[in-house]
């Protein structure tokens, strides 16, 4: 569920008050724990957090325009989420957020780049903050430069491997006489 909100506290006011109680827990631990340099904004309908193109002009792989993104926090229809773009292309560090979170004793839901949370006690805040408070932002552009790279290498070997001719010579049955 997308939000048009064009700034976080519009997005915000748009949530019920117990989605917006914890929305806001999650939203201070982050900002409680995000390293210098990174900002807060509205990226893809929800609160995001973001590589500024004054750091990182390139943006993000898929979209050039709009900033790299780290983690985002959102509130769907069924469910609120933490967007984990920080473990992407890093099996060790999503791995490792899992086991925290088990470790906490909450359940762990997640999709194909989220943790899902019904509500805030679901959410275990220290390990949130913990992933947060790891990744400066040169940690984090080098680390995903590395995935990115690896990515088009594997794009362009894939191309290549297309592209490449056959080395045998393909067989001709004889007409049956």
């Amino acid at each position: 569920m997308q939000s048009s909100a064009k700034t976080v506290q519009e997005y915000l006011k748009e949530l019920p008050a117990d989605r917006r109680e914890a929305i806001n827990a999650v939203r201070g631990v982050i900002l409680a724990n995000l390293p210098k340099g990174y900002e807060e904004c509205m990226s893809y309908g929800m609160i995001g957090y973001v590589v500024p193109h004054s750091i990182y002009p390139k943006g993000y792989q898929c979209n050039p325009k709009v900033p790299l993104p780290f983690v985002n926090l959102s509130s769907q229809k069924n469910h609120m989420a933490f967007h984990l773009m920080c473990c992407y292309g890093d099996p060790k560090l999503k791995a490792s957020f899992e086991k925290a979170w088990k470790d906490a004793g909450k359940k762990f839901d997640m999709g194909g780049g989220c943790v899902r949370f019904k509500k805030l006690e679901d959410v275990p805040l220290e390990v949130i903050g913990q992933l947060v408070a790891s990744l400066p932002v040169d940690v984090y552009i080098r680390r995903i430069e590395k995935v990115f790279a690896e990515i088009a290498e594997a794009r362009a070997a894939k191309k290549t491997a297309k592209a490449k001719p056959s080395k045998t010579k393909p067989t001709r049955k004889k007409a049956a006489k």
